[in-house]
């Protein structure tokens, strides 16, 4: 484990992003705490082990906000050795419930966010013939689940993102990594595009998950610093991957199965 790196994480003031900013700093490295809001970005940089650390308020769906954050990186630190993609916003429902404003929000901030980011910092990785990009995508974006249509589509894109640069940057020194989780108890649900009563449902499916936030991040990082391309870490996630992979048919029915069973549940209620 290399010491004294740097690492760039945007949505890291809450959630999976601040859990792996305490990670790689106890691991000796520089961290850049990105976030939307001034006040958690600064909280997050403030409460890191070690010292060099940054804060900086961003809107990863803004190029010009992203490009202010690549120039001051390259001017106060001349580049990253690992760039985590993190920042998202949530949306759940069916197709004949989104809006065009959710999609173009879901798709400029979950999956153009990831743009912006790999096309500012890798050409310097790139260069330098080393560096890391991990990308954060949701099981959500393989699972082909039904009710989170925006949102899935948007990660799925982050995958096949992810697939695609892992290629090009292959024997380039640049690893390539994508985390795909399922829900486990964070905040992102604050600015998700959802009815009160589907977020409180949302809710119950975290609140009832086998994985914690710091477990989760711990599988990420031991993950990340292995080189592993594809992260699944929650428990419950790499077999339901397997059989959609194997047996496609029998997970497509497990899938309505589900689906079906929320379904009379929430009737019910």
């Amino acid at each position: 484990m290399e010491s004294g790196r740097r690492v760039l994480i945007t949505g890291a003031g809450s959630g999976l992003g601040l859990a792996l900013a305490h990670r790689y700093a106890r691991s000796g490295a520089r961290v850049a705490c990105v976030d939307l809001i001034a006040e958690r970005a600064e909280a997050a940089a403030a409460a890191l082990p070690g010292n060099g650390h940054l804060a900086q308020i961003v809107d990863v769906g803004d190029d010009a906000s992203m490009q202010a954050l690549h120039d001051r990186i390259q001017r106060e630190w001349g580049g990253v050795d690992v760039l985590i993609n993190n920042a998202g916003i949530a949306s759940v429902g069916a197709m004949v419930d989104t809006t065009m404003e959710e999609w173009r929000k879901i798709i400029d901030i979950d999956l153009l966010g990831v743009v912006r980011g790999c096309r500012l910092f890798l050409p310097a990785m790139l260069a330098a013939h080393k560096g890391q990009v991990i990308n954060t995508a949701s099981f959500a974006g393989l699972a082909g689940a039904p009710g989170m249509m925006s949102y899935g589509v948007a990660k799925a894109g982050v995958v096949a993102l992810s697939e695609q640069l892992r290629a090009e940057t292959h024997a380039s020194g640049v690893g390539v990594s994508v985390i795909c989780p399922a829900f486990f108890r964070t905040n992102l649900l604050e600015t998700a595009f959802a009815s009160d009563r589907i977020k409180a449902k949302v809710i119950k499916l975290m609140d009832t998950s086998p994985d914690t936030l710091d477990g989760v991040a711990d599988k990420v990082f031991a993950a990340a610093e292995r080189g592993e391309f594809m992260i699944i870490p929650t428990k419950r996630e790499p077999m339901r991957w397997r059989m959609k992979r194997w047996l496609p048919g029998v997970y497509f029915r497990m899938i309505l199965k589900m689906s079906a069973k929320k379904h009379v549940r929430n009737t019910a209620a």
